[in-house]
């Protein structure tokens, strides 16, 4: 993993990425050298004037292959959506390229050489991604992993290997180690608990190992010496807490491992005056030009609620903001006029007959979400942060969830990384794994990770996959 800017970046990825950039850049001269070849071989002059348009070129390609999702472990698995999302990423990426062209003319290097370019890339990635599956499938390529302790925690390490290709993908778990007195029946498999004795150096050299994973809670009566931790962090073996270990490797912060101490003591939770300044100018900006972008579209919703079942065409509803400030999120009014009988909020479920059909369309379109901008305008929200909950939820999820009121630290957003990393819910426990995923953006956010997200969210809404309406259906109503 490379840490860019507090967020997790898995390496093959970022050499994937790096690769990519060199093919894009050179299927830009390569389209310019067969279109114009008849003239003789690009100069040094030629091939200066060229860099610009073959630099924003890879730019643009790569904005549209990381906005289709295809920068992500998950999407490496080579299945029959992987390669429609690769087409189509060429294909958007054609459309922006063209946009771009005609916003700056003096990038056009000619229908030609552009074409040229375009099939040039597209072979040449496909190539590369070809020979990067099946180099990262290969098993010399795995860290060698040891983790001490064999408690529940600890069990965690193994279940994630199992559940998760991506992760199986680049560990070989040689096993589990007790430092101390180990329990007649472990949460951890027998199997792969190792039965050596000796210091943990001499048993880190006999098995390889690239690195060690602390899943002991209790580090002062369970026999663990820091000493030899220290031992095997100088001979240049990685030593990793637990909690840091599933927070980089899953992209959130889990909760079972968590403790206030790795909370206070990590790095991350920074928010500077400056930075903070910058994202509200940037979320004003970008406010005003998607409203200016969407009027006709917001025009016509109202048109088609007020038809279909009368007036109030939005409605408004308490939500918990930064810091538990309340305020009134707007929406286009999806649901009737009288869907929570009684004043009891109710969960929503997939095929809720509270929904009319207006609403059913524009939920699956998001465009119930567009008059969320006026609460950005306002300051209420961000384009990016947790999902603001009802005040009810919050505090039926607070006496449930340990560490739930602490998503409040930053501003709600209208996406955010819960929403385009975790299916849509409607429970406690689907709130719970959604709020691990929050903690992990408070922790870690940052405006390299904003626009990650943001571009993510792109592909969510164009392939119906995560959820960017709400950070749970608790609460979808009217």
């Amino acid at each position: 993993m490379i840490r860019l800017f507090r967020h997790y970046v898995p390496t093959p990825l970022i050499v994937l990425a790096a690769v990519e950039a060199v093919v894009f850049v050179l299927s830009v001269y390569l389209g310019v050298e067969l279109r114009y070849y008849s003239d003789g071989p690009v100069d040094m002059d030629v091939a200066i004037k060229i860099a610009p348009r073959a630099f924003v070129f890879a730019l643009v390609m790569m904005g549209t292959l990381i906005a289709f999702g295809l920068y992500t472990r998950e999407s490496q698995s080579g299945d029959i959506g992987y390669y429609g999302r690769f087409l189509a990423s060429f294909i958007v990426g054609g459309v922006v390229m063209a946009l771009v062209i005609y916003l700056f003319p003096r990038l056009f290097i000619g229908r030609g050489a552009l074409a040229l370019a375009f099939m040039i890339a597209f072979v040449g990635s496909a190539l590369t991604r070809l020979v990067f599956v099946r180099v990262i499938d290969h098993d010399t390529l795995k860290r060698r992993l040891l983790v001490l302790g064999i408690g529940t925690r600890s069990a965690g390490v193994s279940a994630l290997l199992e559940q998760d290709p991506g992760v199986a993908q680049k560990f070989h778990l040689v096993g589990y180690f007790s430092p101390g007195a180990r329990p007649s029946h472990p949460p951890v498999r027998p199997e792969l608990i190792l039965k050596d004795r000796g210091s943990l150096l001499a048993i880190v050299t006999k098995y390889g190992i690239d690195e060690v994973v602390v899943g002991v809670r209790e580090r002062r009566n369970s026999g663990l010496d820091m000493r030899e931790l220290l031992e095997c962090k100088l001979e240049g073996v990685q030593v990793t807490d637990l909690s840091s270990f599933f927070e980089r490797e899953t992209g959130h912060v889990q909760l079972d491992s968590l403790n206030p101490s790795w909370m206070v003591y990590s790095d991350g939770f920074q928010r500077t005056s400056v930075r903070r300044a910058f994202k509200r100018v940037s979320d004003v900006l970008a406010s005003l030009v998607l409203l200016a972008a969407a009027l006709p579209v917001m025009a016509m919703t109202a048109l088609l609620i007020v038809l279909e079942t009368g007036r109030p065409v939005f409605y408004r509803q308490e939500r918990i903001g930064e810091c538990g400030q309340v305020f009134s999120i707007l929406k286009f009014r999806s649901m009737y006029r009288d869907a929570e009988r009684g004043g009891t909020p109710q969960w929503a479920h997939s095929n809720d007959s509270r929904v009319t059909r207006v609403g059913r369309v524009i939920r699956r379109l998001r465009i119930d979400e567009l008059p969320q901008l006026f609460n950005i305008l306002r300051g209420e929200m961000s384009f990016v942060g947790p999902r603001p909950e009802r005040p009810y939820y919050v505090k039926q999820l607070a006496e449930h969830i340990p560490y739930f009121l602490n998503r409040h630290a930053v501003k709600p957003g209208l996406t955010g990384w819960a929403q385009i990393r975790y299916r849509a819910g409607a429970s406690i426990e689907d709130a719970r794994q959604k709020l691990q995923y929050d903690l992990y953006y408070v922790k870690n956010q940052s405006l390299f990770l904003d626009l990650v997200i943001l571009l993510q969210t792109a592909r969510v809404v164009l392939f119906g996959s995560g959820n960017t309406g709400t950070v749970s259906r608790l609460a979808k109503t009217t």
